[in-house]
């Protein structure tokens, strides 16, 4: 991104996955970056407007059943998305979301239905639904501190060859084998809300690293202790 530029932030279809206060991601990564004197201009892109392909951070939150399976059937019709993590932005896609960047995921009666094939990821319907809070421990290759945040899904997401998990799991479900989320490139891939970067501003930081560079430290120090009272009241004592 050249420096005279500001950051383009892209929310997708905020008229059909937009639910558990996912859009506060959007609100996190605007100030974060304009705490550092980072210009930004945000594009909310509802599901009859194409995707624009000239974004630097792209965000999809989550969503019910009939939503989530009409978002996908028009990204699939509309690859400006994909012409864009191509040419190197960066995404973070939550809970339904997360689900639609793969192949398949599961329908409103469990059936499998298309996801739009970004990454190398697959999700069905699990026994039951995974409600209520999630800690885990983020792969040490991000060097992001632990995970907090809230989950409310029927999915189960196996991860495909080349994908990594983006965190092992100590409280709540995630994936639906001991980890949650995913990573691959610059993409994300999380069943958290909270909203997500409102309750871990470093993986917001990361996220917008990856299009700026390296960032000037922020007075954190309130949202810290925030999170670690929201971690010690959900770990095992």
């Amino acid at each position: 991104m050249p420096s005279d530029s500001a950051l383009r932030i892209v929310w997708i279809y905020p008229d059909l996955l937009s639910t558990y206060g996912d859009q506060g991601n959007v609100l996190v990564l605007e100030q974060r970056a304009q705490r550092r004197g980072i210009k930004t201009e945000t594009i909310h892109v509802r599901s009859a407007d194409p995707v624009p392909e000239n974004g630097d951070i792209y965000l999809i939150g989550g969503g019910e059943d009939r939503p989530q399976i009409l978002a996908a059937e028009r990204l699939r019709r509309d690859n400006g998305l994909h012409r864009a993590i191509a040419a190197g932005a960066s995404m973070l896609a939550v809970c339904a979301g997360y689900q639609i960047m793969g192949t398949t995921f599961g329908g409103e009666e469990g059936q499998p239905v298309d996801g739009i094939g970004l990454i190398d990821i697959s999700s069905s319907r699990g026994p039951a639904r995974a409600v209520g809070e999630l800690a885990a421990e983020v792969d040490a290759a991000l060097d992001l501190p632990m995970l907090t945040g809230f989950e409310n899904h029927m999915g189960v997401t196996q991860l495909g060859p080349g994908v990594k998990p983006l965190s092992r799991t100590i409280v709540g479900i995630g994936n639906g084998d001991g980890y949650e989320g995913c990573y691959t490139g610059h993409i994300v891939g999380t069943y958290l809300h909270g909203p997500a970067l409102a309750r871990n501003p470093a993986m917001a930081d990361m996220l917008l690293s990856w299009r700026v560079g390296p960032l000037e430290a922020l007075d954190d120090s309130r949202y810290e202790a925030l999170r670690q009272e929201r971690l010690t009241a959900v770990l095992p004592s």
